[in-house]
């Protein structure tokens, strides 16, 4: 089932056309020009999402934070075109997830709302279950998802994450990796990390596990919120 995606906008145009893309991107959305009745709406059809517009006609997107947060902590992204501090602490303070300052692209739109959704929804693991590596099936799992990694991608990540806090070398790595003594690259080893941190952030974008020491080298630590 498609998660439903509340846009409250006025501007009928902006609305229409984040709901395009929000649409192409698997989503259903569903579009209130005003505030006057998005709080009823939502109580109604609990949306999995909100993307509410600082400035409405008929009820203001703060009073419309306000009362949402007295009965549900569905996920909120605030969009203005007001960008001071003070407007930014307060939506943030009264319960919104996230801001999105006009003018913006719609595709900054989606990944927001994929990145709000993923760190709202996502199951809580422990540092163990974080990222589970099968070394008999060379077969990588983050927050329970496949991570498709070559043979060398796998062989690397299984080093860091064995040794946690650990710091690398990248002439270590090498060593370890290409035991036959190939001449290759530091460098090498900058591309592969680069490969596995960007497929790893398909999965969750909101956690570095793979830390650069600069100047020495690389580790595997993980920060478990409480």
């Amino acid at each position: 089932m498609e998660k439903q995606i509340l846009i409250v906008e006025d501007e009928a145009k902006l609305a229409q056309l984040m709901a395009d893309y929000i649409k192409h991107a698997g989503f259903s959305p569903y579009i209130l020009n005003e505030g006057t009745y998005a709080v009823s709406w939502v109580k109604t059809h609990q949306p999995q999402l909100i993307l509410l517009d600082l400035m409405l006609p008929g009820m203001d997107g703060i009073e419309i934070c306000k009362q949402i947060r007295t009965f549900t902590n569905t996920p909120l992204i605030m969009v203005t075109a007001r960008i001071d501090e003070i407007d930014r602490l307060l939506g943030l303070e009264l319960g919104a997830d996230d801001y999105i300052c006009k003018p913006f692209s719609p595709r900054e739109v989606v990944a927001r709302v994929k990145a709000v959704l993923r760190r709202t929804n996502e199951p809580t693991f422990t540092e163990n279950e974080l990222l589970h590596l099968d070394k008999h099936q060379l077969r990588a799992t983050y927050i329970g998802e496949y991570v498709p990694l070559t043979t060398i991608e796998f062989q690397l990540l299984a080093i860091l994450v064995d040794n946690p806090h650990h710091i690398f070398s990248r002439s270590q790595l090498m060593d370890k990796i290409y035991q036959d003594h190939r001449i290759v690259s530091e460098r090498t080893i900058d591309s592969h990390i680069k490969k596995i941190r960007k497929k790893l952030a398909m999965i969750n974008d909101n956690q570095e596990i793979i830390h650069s020491v600069y100047g020495a080298g690389y580790k595997y630590e993980v920060n478990i919120s409480s």
